[in-house]
């Protein structure tokens, strides 16, 4: 008889009691399948989290609790979770606001199972704003991807930017304790660095046609990044594709391949950026020189890139007609097409 595979879910939790109930149940409950064991770390809430994650664990045997005496930060909660306790064959971590969809773990513990090699596997997440239920999830299976490691690594840096939430992720527990946790100088992108590192060393799972995870979007965790943020965005996304080139170096050798693509991918976004704030009529909100100083940085070429001569264009034209303007503008014209096609292009794939 095939034994069952088992799944490790961590549940890091501050002040999210209240959420709790629903989201272990959606852990412990139509996962047929799999064995799974949950883990709640409270990190020392000033409310009754950690009393419910208590009463939690008395009902079912499956759960464990930690309560920290004073707060340690999410980056080394979830460490804890992930590196000292996870021990099953997979593991995921799972914010206390967020939850699981019906079947989650089946299909990616299936689809792991079949492929040895695949180091992770994702799907798609059902974004819903708090308060309010979730959206009813899609469930049957359409298929399933697997794409080497370093194929979809170098998707992201040509991307500059991750393509996954968190919740819908489950890792093989070997994978996540042979390449660490969470990198905590990378408090903001340390997500995506974690993905790539681990395409580095192993395949990479979709799961097409369903939902996987539900993410709550609410006041605390949903994007307030300020026009001056955009800057601190783009240094902490840099910061993450560095990092990932560093640390994999022993397996990537086209590193210095993906550092051009990422650093071009990432001076291009800071002069778009630059240039929408003329298009918007914001330039004395959005900090438009630091912007193309950090283009210059990460690309000193940057005066040869389109977007660089479009943004000049709209600097003659001048912040207050280039709103009326900008139809005429062949470079926000075509920047609006590129725009439309990647997102028909990453929606038609996945990715």
């Amino acid at each position: 008889m095939r034994r069952r595979s088992s799944v490790s879910v961590v549940i890091p939790c501050y002040r999210y009691g209240h959420f709790l109930r629903d989201c272990v149940n959606s852990v412990l409950e139509n996962q047929p399948g799999v064995d799974v064991r949950v883990l709640i770390i409270d990190d020392a809430s000033p409310d009754d989290s950690a009393a419910v994650a208590q009463k939690l664990a008395a009902e079912d045997d499956r759960i464990e609790v930690r309560v920290h005496e004073t707060n340690k930060r999410h980056i080394a909660t979830y460490n804890e979770g992930l590196l000292e306790w996870a021990d099953s064959d997979y593991a995921v971590l799972l914010s206390a606001d967020d939850r699981l969809t019906p079947g989650a773990l089946t299909r990616a513990a299936g689809l792991m199972d079949e492929n040895p090699g695949v180091g992770f596997v994702y799907g798609h997440p059902v974004h819903f704003t708090h308060p309010g239920p979730p959206p009813a999830a899609r469930t049957t299976l359409k298929g399933t991807s697997v794409w080497d490691g370093h194929w979809w690594l170098e998707r992201r840096f040509r991307e500059g930017h991750g393509c996954i939430t968190s919740p819908e992720v489950v890792v093989r527990t070997s994978l996540q304790h042979k390449v660490g946790g969470y990198d905590p100088k990378l408090p903001h992108t340390g997500d995506i660095e974690m993905w790539m590192r681990f395409a580095a060393h192993a395949d990479v799972g979709y799961v097409r046609g369903v939902d996987q995870a539900y993410y709550r979007l609410h006041g605390n965790n949903m994007s307030t990044t300020d026009f001056a943020g955009q800057l601190d965005d783009l240094r902490q996304r840099l910061a993450a594709y560095d990092a990932v080139l560093d640390k994999c170096a022993d397996v990537l050798p086209q590193r210095g391949r993906l550092a051009d693509l990422v650093h071009r991918k990432l001076a291009r976004d800071a002069l778009r950026r630059a240039a929408r704030a003329y298009d918007r009529r914001r330039t004395h909100v959005v900090p438009v020189d630091e912007l193309v100083s950090f283009a210059a940085q990460v690309w000193p070429a940057y005066q040869e890139l389109p977007e660089y001569r479009g943004l000049r264009v709209r600097r003659r034209v001048g912040a207050r007609a280039m709103p009326y303007l900008q139809p005429l503008v062949l470079s926000a014209v075509a920047h609006k097409g590129r725009e439309w096609l990647w997102w028909r292009s990453w929606k038609r794939r996945g990715i």
